[in-house]
């Protein structure tokens, strides 16, 4: 497998196969588009010499498919940070919530779970109105840093759970509740953590950054070498590709 860092063409084309306005996931390759950004500065900081970087939103379903193999990945590599880093698939949302929409969402949602038996709920279709706006989902994530630190993967992927499978809305700050006590975070304080202007800011700094490194769609993972940021995933991967191509690239 030839090896690029990102800062070149990356070694695997993008097929999409289903389009709904901005909205772009792939069942082949396992992976969503995120939508485009207006101009926000950003500031790169990758502090180790070798790290394991997840690029991934709470509401990509191929991020939720790929939750089971990030975390063995994670668990494998332990000499390794794991850092995540939020995408912004689509934040603001905005798309109409009709049946073209439903109907786009469920079938997506039926190719994910066949490859990865990831579970899903459908009650959310039952919603006479939804904005898809996963800001604040990403939000959360980073606002729970003061309390977990870089180990955010698992409250992450609570997220992708409540959502996925209880079918409730991340855009109201009352679903992290239940998310918070799980992990002994006072809701309060997470609160203010959430609607503070400075994780806003930091939340849309992960977002120009993974952008900045050429990341086309999620789930992304990296693998940091040194000076150097290596694809080892593209869309939906199983633990053994991923940790495939991390020990080709350690082997050099």
């Amino acid at each position: 497998m030839k090896r690029e860092t990102l800062n070149s063409t990356l070694w695997i084309s993008v097929v999409t196969l289903m389009k709904n306005e901005d909205l772009l996931c792939d069942p082949v390759s396992g992976e969503c588009s995120p939508a485009e950004l207006p101009a926000f500065g950003a500031q790169q900081v990758i502090d180790k010499d070798h790290e394991i970087i997840y690029v991934g939103d709470p509401m990509c379903s191929w991020c939720w498919g790929i939750s089971n193999h990030l975390q063995e990945l994670k668990v494998n590599y332990p000499e390794y940070q794991f850092k995540v880093i939020l995408g912004g698939l689509r934040p603001g949302g905005g798309e109409a919530w009709d049946q073209r929409m439903k109907d786009f969402l469920k079938h997506h949602w039926e190719e994910v779970t066949k490859r990865s038996g990831q579970p899903f709920g459908y009650a959310l279709f039952d919603r006479e109105e939804f904005n898809y706006d996963t800001e604040p989902p990403c939000r959360a994530v980073v606002a729970s840093k003061k309390w977990l630190g870089e180990d955010v993967l698992a409250f992450f992927e609570e997220v992708s759970k409540k959502f996925y499978v209880d079918s409730e809305d991340p855009g109201q700050v009352e679903f992290y509740k239940s998310i918070c006590e799980q992990f002994d975070i006072p809701f309060d304080e997470f609160m203010k953590e959430f609607e503070s202007e400075e994780i806003k800011y930091q939340t849309h700094q992960d977002f120009q950054l993974n952008r900045q490194w050429g990341v086309t769609g999620y789930p992304t993972v990296l693998f940091k070498a040194k000076e150097e940021l290596y694809q080892i995933n593209y869309g939906y991967s199983e633990f053994a590709q991923m940790k495939d191509v991390i020990e080709k690239i350690k082997k050099g």
